[in-house]
C-alpha cells in the first residue's frame, strides 16, 4: 500500500433544508392555519480516528468531502428529513490544520477519536413556526442555513512507542522484521525503504510496544537533504529511539559518526529530540568488519556515558537484550514527551552540540 502522511481536503456541511408555507385545507378543520414544517438539518463532514489505518491514501484520492443536504419542509406539519453525515476514517496520529491561517484544529491521537471537519447547516423555520396572537396565519418562512465550508490540511504523525533512526543501509528494515510482524520490503542497496512501517512487539501476555522503522536519515536531513525532512516528524511522539550504526563499505561512513550525525539532524530538526531516551545498537554483527569494530566502539561510546548494544537481526544474537533494554526505557518513560520546538536556523547548531570531528580522529585514525 502507498504510504501518504500529508493530504489538502475541502470539506462542505451539508446545507439546511428549507422550512416550508402551507395552510391547512381539511375539511374537518374549517379555521385551516399555518402548516409548514421545519426543513431538515445539514449532515456533518466527520472525521474518526481508526487505529487500524497507517495512511492517508485514501483520502488523496478524494479531495472534497460533502455531507447530504437537509430535506425541505412540506405541509401538513411535515419535517424535512436531516441529512446524513459524512464519516470518514483516518489513521491514529492525524493533525487537523485550516489551510489557510495554519491552526491546528484537532489532534486525532486516540482511537475512534472525531472531529467536526465541516457542520451541517441548519435548517429553515416553517410557517407554523411564526404564529402570534396578532398574526394567526403567517405565510413566510425561513431559508436553511448552508453548511460550513473549510479547507483543510491533515498531517499524519504515526504513532509509536519506539522509533529506529539511522542511515540507509543500517539494517532498520531487517530489524523491525525480526522482532515484529512487520514486512518492509528490502534489499542490499541504499534507500531501500521509501516509507515508515509500523510494528508491534508481543512481549507476552497483555505486554507488546509499537515500534516505527523511520526511512534512512542523512546528513542534511533536517534541511530537507534526502528523505529525512519528510520523515523526521514520525518520530515526534516516541518515547524511546533506537539509533542503529553498523560498518559500511563506503569510506566515508564510519559508525562513530554516523551516530554523532543521526544525533546532529534530531537536534536540528527538534532540540527536544536529542534529549529523547535512547539505545544505541550496533548491527550487523554476523559481519566481520562490524565484529571488530564492537570493542573500540563501545569504549568510547562508554566515555561519553553511552552503553552500546551489539545485534544480528539476521541471527537473532543480542535480539532478547535489545527488546528488555527497549521495554525497560519505555518503562521508566511512560509519558510522552514535550511537543515539538520550533527548529533552529538552517545551519544552525544546537547549544553545546559536541563535536564529532576531533574524537573521530583519535578513535577512527
Amino acid at each position: 500500500m502507498q504510504f501518504v502522511d500529508e493530504v489538502t481536503l475541502e470539506v462542505y456541511g451539508g446545507d439546511g433544508g428549507n422550512g416550508a408555507v402551507a395552510m391547512r385545507r381539511e375539511a374537518h378543520r374549517p379555521l385551516g392555519g399555518p402548516a409548514g414544517g421545519d426543513g431538515g438539518h445539514g449532515g456533518d463532514v466527520i472525521l474518526r480516528a481508526d487505529q487500524g489505518l497507517t495512511t492517508l491514501l485514501d483520502l488523496s484520492y478524494q479531495r472534497v468531502l460533502r455531507a447530504e443536504a437537509g430535506e425541505h419542509g412540506r405541509g401538513s406539519d411535515q419535517y424535512g428529513k436531516g441529512g446524513k453525515d459524512k464519516t470518514v476514517r483516518v489513521p491514529m496520529g492525524t493533525q487537523i490544520f485550516d489551510s489557510e491561517s495554519g491552526e491546528l484544529l484537532a489532534d486525532l491521537d486516540a482511537h475512534e477519536q472525531t472531529f467536526i471537519a465541516g457542520k451541517g447547516g441548519r435548517g429553515g423555520r416553517g410557517n407554523m413556526r411564526f404564529v402570534t396572537a396578532t398574526e394567526r396565519a403567517p405565510r413566510h418562512a425561513e431559508d436553511g442555513l448552508p453548511g460550513q465550508h473549510r479547507k483543510l490540511r491533515l498531517e499524519l504523525k504515526l504513532l509509536a512507542d519506539v522509533g529506529i533512526v539511522g542511515f540507509p543501509n543500517a539494517g532498520k528494515s531487517t530489524l523491525i522484521s525480526a522482532i515484529s510482524k512487520a514486512r518492509p520490503k528490502v534489499a542490499d542497496y541504499p534507500f531501500t525503504t521509501l516509507v515508515p512501517s509500523l510494528g508491534v512487539v508481543s512481549r507476552g501476555h497483555d505486554r507488546s510496544f509499537v515500534v516505527a522503522d523511520i526511512p534512512g536519515i542523512i546528513e542534511g536531513a533536517a534541511e530537507g537533504a534526502g528523505l529525512g525532512l519528510r520523515f523526521l516528524k514520525h518520530i515526534e511522539r516516541t518515547r524511546v529511539l533506537v539509533h542503529l550504526i553498523t560498518v559500511d563499505p563506503d569510506p566515508e561512513r564510519k559508525p562513530l559518526r554516523d551516530h554523532d550525525v543521526l544525533r546532529k539532524e534530531l537536534a536540528r530538526f527538534d532540540p527536544a529530540l536529542a534529549e529523547r531516551p535512547s539505545i544505541v545498537v550496533m548491527s550487523k554483527l554476523d559481519v566481520t568488519e562490524a565484529r571488530e569494530a564492537m570493542p573500540q566502539l563501545k569504549r568510547t561510546l562508554k566515555r561519553r556515558g553511552i552503553e552500546l548494544l551489539g545485534i544480528s537481526a539476521a541471527t537473532s544474537e543480542g535480539i532478547p537484550e535489545l527488546l528488555n533494554a527497549i521495554e525497560k526505557l519505555l518503562a521508566d518513560n511512560p509519558v510522552p514527551t514535550a511537543p515539538r520546538a520550533a527548529p533552529l536556523p538552517r545551519g544552525k547548531k544546537p547549544k553545546d552540540e559536541p563535536e564529532a570531528e576531533d574524537e573521530l580522529a583519535e578513535d577512527e585514525g
